[in-house]
C-alpha cells in the first residue's frame, strides 16, 4: 500500500543540522525498497492557495491554514501495511523534532 508521508515542524524551530540530515534515512529506505520519492518544499510564505467561488479563481499568498506547524517536505512510500508506514514514518530525523503525518493513498 502507498503512503504519503508530510515531514511537518514549525519553521522557526532550532535543532542541530546534522540530527536534521535525511541522508542516512533517504538511503536506508531506499535500500529496503520502500522509498518511491520524496523532496523538501520552500517555505510555506511562498505558497500559493488557490480557491474557486461563485466560478472566480481566488488566489491567496501563503499558506492554506495559519497554523504553527507546516509541511516542510513530502515522502511517498509503499508498505505491507500501516504498521510498516509507522516504523518508517519514527525513523526519519524530523520525527523527532516535528511530526510525520501518515496518510495513505485511496487506490
Amino acid at each position: 500500500m502507498k503512503y504519503l508521508l508530510m515531514i511537518c515542524t514549525d519553521e522557526n524551530f532550532d535543532a542541530p543540522s546534522d540530527e536534521l540530515d535525511p541522508t542516512a534515512w533517504v538511503e536506508e529506505m531506499d535500500r529496503r525498497g520502500v522509498r518511491l520519492f520524496g523532496d523538501g518544499l520552500r517555505p510555506s510564505g511562498e505558497a500559493t492557495t488557490v480557491r474557486v467561488r461563485e466560478g472566480s479563481v481566488v488566489l491567496t499568498d501563503g499558506p492554506f491554514a495559519e497554523t504553527k506547524e507546516q509541511i516542510g517536505g513530502i515522502d511517498v512510500i509503499e508498505c505491507a501495511d500501516l504498521d510498516e508506514a509507522v516504523e518508517v514514518a519514527a525513523r526519519h530525523p524530523m520525527a523527532r523534532f516535528g511530526m510525520i503525518e501518515v496518510r495513505p493513498f485511496w487506490s
